[in-house]
């Protein structure tokens, strides 16, 4: 019997089952399950129904509402949905999102740091190799060691959560979680702060270690006894099947599937047949396409207003007809590594420090230059991408008390680290050099933090 994976996308997510998570979802589909792109705004339970798990791949500056948030605890609670958060680097600071908001729900949240390893790794300190199980647990059965890519930490915040896999005695931040379940009610969650352990054709991705067998030991696990009841006695619906089409081929398919008609001799030809046995599931399957209906208008009403927001000019591009254009667009990304603040060793705050702090980067686009004349048809050439220039931004207050808060949280966290160092030194779990190391660093870290928060405070009382 196969259960049914919603992966969502109108999140702006990260990873995509038909972009760089494809290794992952043909192997589950091989496997007893389905997947599905899941474009719900706003998420319903009605919606959730014929699903059995929910998959967050890395929100990237979106944010899950509060509405969606309180629908999804509920399904999974009353429901018996499996619930799977992936988040990256930096977790919910480095994201931009509030994954957090969700797991934390569940007694789970995600850590703003990296989680590195000088001397066990897969050939560079952000890609370590995980063996610290803490539980016997169905996920970690059968896994040897685990690649942990470019991954955030976790931290427990409430009972009935739990870790089965720890970072290294050796990693940054050492000892800490980086896969956390819990079993709310009649649902499962599981939380780990690396998506790109499912990436497809990188180091330390899929087809790394036993990543694959990890994925099919979290789906099974994710799908609840109380699900499985449902399943087989058949009281929940299933997804209408979808049709991937890959954003390269979109055109083309467009083109194969509506010809081109005259716009006054047009028209829609509905031909299809269902057979459906009781009145219940036509109307389940109405409400299914009453709920399509309206995400697609939903989408389609977002467009338009960021459309008429937008600051971008529109540009045209003409094209030969015996030339053909491939995506090239010149983009702009958000790294993917979480990187150090950008203060030098003095005790003093220098005046370059408050202006580096004040202004930010951002990209824009210049003028373009006057549109040259119509060319004759067998003459037109591409014209040359728009150059980018960069223009200097002052920082907003806000902006400046978001990040203090942040780096307020940062210092906590090494503050507690060091009494936690402190502590297995005294007791002997951990050498001298080794303990050496350890502090120097995390001193390093401290003074670097207070140093920022103290440039922050300057900028605020100006």
């Amino acid at each position: 019997m196969p259960y049914h994976i919603a992966f969502d996308i109108s999140h702006k997510p990260r990873g995509r089952i038909d972009e760089n998570l494809t290794e992952l979802r043909d192997y589950l589909n091989s496997n007893d399950f389905i997947c599905y792109n899941y474009l719900e705004v706003p998420i319903t339970e009605e919606s959730l129904t014929p699903y059995d798990i929910l998959v967050f791949v890395c929100p990237d500056f979106a944010r899950i509402s509060s509405f969606e948030i309180n629908t999804i605890v509920n399904w999974v609670k009353n429901s018996g949905g499996g619930l799977l958060l992936l988040s990256h680097a930096g977790g919910d600071k480095g994201r931009g999102s509030n994954l957090s908001e969700i797991s934390e729900q569940f007694g789970i949240i995600f850590e703003n740091d990296q989680v590195l390893d000088e001397r066990i790794n897969l050939g560079i300190e952000n890609i370590p190799l995980i063996s610290v199980f803490n539980i016997p647990h169905p996920i970690t059965a059968d896994i040897g060691t685990l690649c942990y890519r470019s991954g955030s930490s976790l931290s427990i915040i409430g009972s009935g959560a739990f870790s089965i896999a720890d970072s290294n005695e050796t990693s940054e931040p050492f000892s800490c979680p980086l896969i956390c379940v819990s079993e709310p009610e009649k649902g499962r969650v599981c939380c780990i702060g690396s998506y790109e352990l499912f990436r497809d054709k990188i180091g330390g991705g899929f087809q790394c270690n036993n990543n694959p067998q990890l994925a099919q030991n979290i789906f099974k696990w994710l799908v609840s006894d109380f699900r499985m009841e449902l399943r087989a006695n058949e009281d929940v619906p299933v997804p209408i099947p979808q049709t991937s089409i890959s954003a390269q081929k979109l055109s083309e398919q467009q083109e194969i599937s509506m010809p081109y008609t005259p716009a006054n001799n047009r028209s829609l030809d509905l031909d299809f047949s269902m057979k459906i046995s009781k009145k219940s599931d036509l109307v389940k399957l109405l409400k299914i396409f009453q709920s399509q209906i309206n995400t697609i208008k939903s989408t389609v009403d977002k467009l338009i207003k960021e459309a008429i927001n937008s600051d971008d000019g529109i540009f045209e591009l003409e094209i030969s007809e015996n030339n053909q254009v491939s995506e090239s667009s010149q983009m702009i990304n958000i790294s993917e590594q979480t990187e150090d603040l950008m203060i030098d060793n003095s005790e003093e705050i220098s005046k370059q420090d408050i202006e580096d702090t004040i202004l930010q980067e951002e990209p824009s686009l210049t003028a373009l230059p006057p549109k040259p004349e119509r060319l004759k048809k067998d003459e037109r050439e591409l014209k040359p991408p728009p150059k980018l220039n960069t223009k200097t931004k002052a920082r907003s207050k806000n902006e400046l008390k978001d990040e203090k808060e942040g780096l307020k949280t940062k210092l906590s966290s090494v503050q507690d680290l060091l009494k936690f160092i402190d502590k297995k030194h005294s007791s002997g779990k951990l050498n001298d050099d080794e303990y050496v190391k350890r502090s120097k660093k995390l001193q390093h870290d401290l003074k670097k933090t207070k140093k920022r928060m103290d440039i922050i405070d300057k900028l605020l009382e100006k």
